[in-house]
């Protein structure tokens, strides 16, 4: 028996065995020539499914082969497609594809949440401005057994700075705010500062980007000076690994003012928490990350708009069209809400205990779902491009905030730094990463701006990947990816993820699109025939 005859009974016995798995030497290119031609077509015999289907081809293909080895080889190709039919059906989806990146991000997501042993986490993907993908795992009520969903609301802590941003920056353009401005020409009842014996000022533009001086949760001012000097002298571990980023937030969560009952009745009161604490840094020197410092500038905002805050931010949560973020309290009814769960000394999942956030509106108030933050993230990236245009493109909707503003907030900050980043540094209410390279050959940064968030029981983050610099600058704006996860657990550092997520659906909008084959109107040609039966040669 000839090589080719050999090698095609081989594949006969295959498919009898498993329909499943078969030997399938050059099956890319079998399966081309099949689908192709409207000549291989499956004719009715070869209709079934399975291990019968399969016996019927070797049937048929076997006959054939006493026809002769051109017909052989006709039952060979239809054999091959068929057997491998289902085996294709099976396979995950081709590299490149949304459901291909889904599937990474599936498991991303799927990874950090056993990591931490998370009861409950959702991600959101928008993708030029449209969101590919919003899924839950786990539960966002263990006790009830209320599985995670996309419209499953969470605390977002800290991404609630970015949202204030907006609303500060909305204000700026309508000539109501001066970023240059000293804080007391808006809240005058706001003690000036000294440090040092020197009289120091605090404008809003120190405020927005942490440089402020204004404490954090640490009353200690002492205690924080001593330890940003070890930071700086390098005694600080340069190698952030998962285990130090956890303890840290660990150790963050021991200070009591995150666990602060009393509601506030408005946010003057809520300035009594830190306004008489001296400042640890003389503003405008050094970097010190400070939610107080944005209770203050949401202080501000309300006295430059003339309205409440809240009042303020829900008409901003209109107009960006976030109809299920609201204030994070306790009272009102907010369907989907999740549980928000923490572990004790024990190891063991417990209920987190309650908190009010109406003393930090501003810098970490607001609950929120997956879905809202891809909708302002896109918001935010139109915001960014618009000024990109072409003249053709000039007949589309003006962008909430303007280009110049937007590059204003999305630039980087002199002696600012990034605590859940160490490529990045602080903008306007916003982490910013730019792009660079160091080294030929070796690892390239990608522009990005992102915000995590950290609150008792939750933890969340919000990430925006724009498209490379001078691509396509016609294109419709947003080019980018948007990612949001957030997560019912404490001390959750989801950076990484979603960047991870975001890179990854990058390359599907980078993808170069396929062009596709005419299928053949007859026969294939005995040239080509012939050429695929010399690849079969032993």
């Amino acid at each position: 028996m000839s090589s080719y005859s050999s090698h095609l009974w081989r594949t006969l016995d295959r498919c009898g065995a498993s329909s499943v798995v078969a030997w399938r030497p050059h099956r890319l290119s079998l399966l081309k020539l099949h689908r192709q031609s409207s000549y291989w077509s499956r004719p009715k015999w070869a209709a079934g499914s399975g291990p019968a289907r399969c016996r019927s081809l070797a049937l048929v293909a076997g006959v054939g082969l006493g026809i002769g080895l051109g017909i052989a080889f006709t039952r060979d190709l239809a054999l091959q497609s068929e057997c491998l039919s289902e085996e294709e059906e099976q396979r995950g989806p081709s590299a490149g594809s949304l459901e291909a990146a889904r599937e990474v991000g599936r498991d991303l997501l799927q990874r950090i949440k056993d990591e931490v042993g998370a009861p409950g986490i959702v991600v959101g993907v928008a993708m030029d401005g449209k969101e590919v993908w919003s899924e839950g795992l786990g539960y966002a009520d263990v006790e009830n057994r209320v599985p995670c969903k996309p419209d499953t609301v969470m605390r977002i802590a800290s991404i609630s700075k970015p949202l204030t941003m907006t609303a500060i920056a909305k204000l700026w353009e309508n000539g109501k705010l001066d970023f240059d401005a000293p804080v007391q020409k808006y809240v005058p009842e706001f003690p000036e500062k000294e440090y040092e014996g020197e009289k120091v000022t605090i404008t809003i533009r120190l405020l927005v980007s942490h440089l402020s001086g204004i404490r954090h949760y640490e009353k200690d001012v002492k205690k924080v000076r001593e330890q940003k000097k070890k930071d700086k002298k390098g005694q600080k571990l340069v190698k952030d690994t998962a285990e130090s980023k956890t303890c840290r937030n660990k150790k963050e969560f021991e200070y009591e003012e995150y666990y602060i009952k009393e509601k506030f009745e408005n946010i003057s009161k809520s300035l009594k928490l830190f306004e008489n604490d001296p400042l640890v840094f003389k503003p405008g020197n050094q970097f010190l990350y400070s939610t107080h410092a944005w209770t203050l500038l949401g202080a501000i905002a309300e006295r430059a708009s003339q309205q409440n805050f809240l009042q303020l931010m829900v008409k901003l949560f209109r107009d960006l069209d976030m109809l299920r973020t609201v204030p994070d309290e306790n009272e009102p009814i907010i369907y989907n809400r999740a549980r928000y769960y923490t572990y004790n000394e024990k190891g063991r999942l417990v209920n987190s205990p309650y908190v009010d956030c109406s003393y930090k509106w501003a810098g970490g108030g607001f609950v929120s779902t997956v879905q809202d933050l891809l909708k302002f993230g896109n918001v935010m990236l139109y915001s960014y491009q618009a000024g990109q245009l072409q003249d053709g493109h000039q007949a589309l909707l003006p962008g909430y905030l303007r280009p110049a503003t937007m590059r204003m907030i999305w630039r980087p900050v002199g002696k600012t730094e990034l605590n859940w980043d160490r490529d990045g540094g602080y903008a306007m209410g916003w982490g910013i990463v730019e792009q660079g390279q160091e080294w030929g050959q070796c690892r390239k940064r990608r522009h990005y701006l992102t915000h995590t968030g950290g609150s008792v029981g939750a933890s969340s983050v919000l990430l925006i990947l724009p498209k490379v610099s001078g691509q396509a600058e016609t294109e419709t704006p947003p080019q980018g990816v948007v990612v949001a996860i957030l997560c019912n657990l404490q001390s959750v550092n989801l950076n990484t993820t979603a960047l991870k997520i975001a890179l990854e659906f990058d390359k599907v909008r980078n993808a170069e699109p396929s062009i596709p084959t005419p299928a053949a109107s007859g026969p294939i040609l005995a040239d080509d025939v012939n050429a695929e039966r010399a690849s079969f040669q032993e």
